[in-house]
């Protein structure tokens, strides 16, 4: 009897049991595209956090981001959807409206201690959507600030949203740094000069103090012991801010870096070659927390690529971008879908009549061409339009057919369009990508064709600055 009368007290008094669920840390660069860290071979930036992550983890090959556009890479990155069913947000300085789960409130419901620095989801209104916080969780200013908010054996999901390597630049910065002007190897996009040199130096910089400072978060989680049970991703939003690069389809403006470590569950060591999206990352954390992805989510968790099982089907990956800076007359978007398999990329540009980096005169906000984020790149190759760097020019800020197919085998840098000499691969691509988006309630699918006449996401709010 006195054993009954006692057993509350005792079971208040033992100590409680540890989650063994893990931890969340997801480190976002703000324009870092691949294969700029020196785990992919790049000569000049130095990357030993992103490299140390990739020895310790996987090293994901060939990921791609949902939009090469902050705010809808952001929260296909939150929601595991593809842009196309995110309506607002489909478009950069938009909102997200709270009828759109994202991973940390699916966590935070679950027990999960969550928390932001930085960027988190953007940019754009969140108030607008009906929100009373970032989509990525409450702010903190720094993670050693937010892990003492966190019980002993609690799980966490923190998202770092850093700043870097998004422009403006400190110019010369990456001499400052010790980089050398001579390692850097200049994508045939841009041409070859001392100032484009030194911009993309400049940019390098920028990407060595994100990983610097997902060090810093990387030794508190060992020195407070939560290090193995921590789930560390690291990537980029969207691509490089340069000239045929950031808010395009080709792989400059899509192909992300990715690095996952889990040390408790995961072997380290290995390389992902098969094409993932930014769209699996939020169903992988919920799978991972225990939690099933709901049926809303597009992506799919890579828990099984994670733990080198078969994934069948991982052969392609779809993209595709709306409104990114409001830079058209009329507030008009550039709509354009993208399918990238191992071998070909296929990309639909649906208003091929538009200018696809924006109108040559100022519209509304940035400038001149301004879905290209202004630098010395940009400034020198408009400068010399005319003359020695026309061709560059042409590809970066000239009108595009509507449909474009680059043999990636041959042209791994997407430079030259070969849809007139290879219909019957055109047709194909088309097909699949239609039929995907249609199954996925894409808007532009008309009567079972892609169409560039829908106008919602030209009418969406625009919250950016003039």
């Amino acid at each position: 009897m006195k054993l009954l009368v006692l057993l509350p007290f005792l079971l208040l008094a033992s100590p409680r049991r540890p989650d063994e669920r893990p931890s969340f840390l997801f480190a976002v660069a703000d324009d870092w595209s691949y294969p700029h860290a020196g785990v992919y071979g790049d000569k000049t930036v130095r990357t030993p956090t992103f490299d140390r992550v990739a020895a310790e983890g996987v090293l994901f090959s060939a990921h791609f981001c949902a939009s090469p556009s902050c705010t809808p890479a952001r929260a296909a990155l939150l929601t595991g959807q593809h842009i196309h069913r995110l309506e607002d947000s489909g478009n950069l300085w938009s909102r997200l409206a709270t009828k759109f789960d994202t991973y940390p409130d699916l966590l935070e419901k679950q027990g999960y201690v969550v928390g932001l620095e930085g960027k988190g989801w953007g940019p754009g209104d969140f108030k607008a959507g009906g929100r009373t916080r970032n989509p990525a969780g409450p702010a903190f200013k720094s993670f050693a600030d937010f892990i003492k908010t966190v019980p002993p054996g609690t799980p966490f999901c923190y998202w770092l949203g850093h700043r870097d390597p998004h422009r403006p630049y400190k110019l010369g910065q990456g001499a400052e740094a010790g980089l050398r002007l001579d390692s850097v190897q200049v994508p045939p996009y841009l041409p070859d000069t001392p100032e484009v040199r030194g911009d993309l130096l400049d940019y390098y910089a920028a990407v060595q103090r994100y990983d610097h400072d997902t060090g810093d978060i990387l030794r508190i989680l060992e020195d407070t012991g939560r290090a193995r049970n921590t789930v560390v991703i690291m990537t980029g939003d969207n691509g490089l801010p340069f000239p045929r690069a950031k808010a395009t389809l080709y792989d400059s403006g899509t192909r992300m870096p990715l690095a996952i470590r889990w040390s408790a569950k995961l072997k380290g060591g290995r390389t992902v070659d098969a094409p993932s999206s930014h769209c699996d990352l939020a169903p992988t954390v919920l799978e991972a927390a225990g939690l099933k992805a709901p049926a809303t989510m597009t992506g799919r968790s890579l828990l099984p690529l994670l733990t080198d099982r078969e994934d069948p089907g991982r052969d392609r990956v779809y993209f595709g971008r709306e409104r990114h800076a409001n830079v058209r007359q009329g507030d008009l978007s550039y709509p354009a879908r993208a399918i990238r398999t191992r071998e070909y990329l296929y990309i639909r540009n649906l208003r091929p009549d538009l200018w696809p980096a924006g109108d040559p005169e100022k519209w509304f906000a940035v400038g001149p061409f301004g879905d290209v984020d202004e630098g010395p790149s940009k400034a020198q190759i408009i400068a010399r339009r005319d003359q020695d760097l026309q061709r560059f020019f042409r590809m970066a800020f000239e009108k595009r057919p509507e449909r474009e197919l680059f043999d990636l085998a041959q042209d791994p840098w997407q430079l030259e369009n070969i849809a007139a000499k290879r219909p019957e691969i055109v047709e194909k691509l088309d097909a699949e990508l239609t039929k995907w988006l249609a199954q996925t309630g894409d808007p532009r699918v008309v009567d079972g064709k892609l169409s560039g006449s829908d106008d919602r996401w030209d009418k969406y709010p625009y919250y950016g600055h003039r």
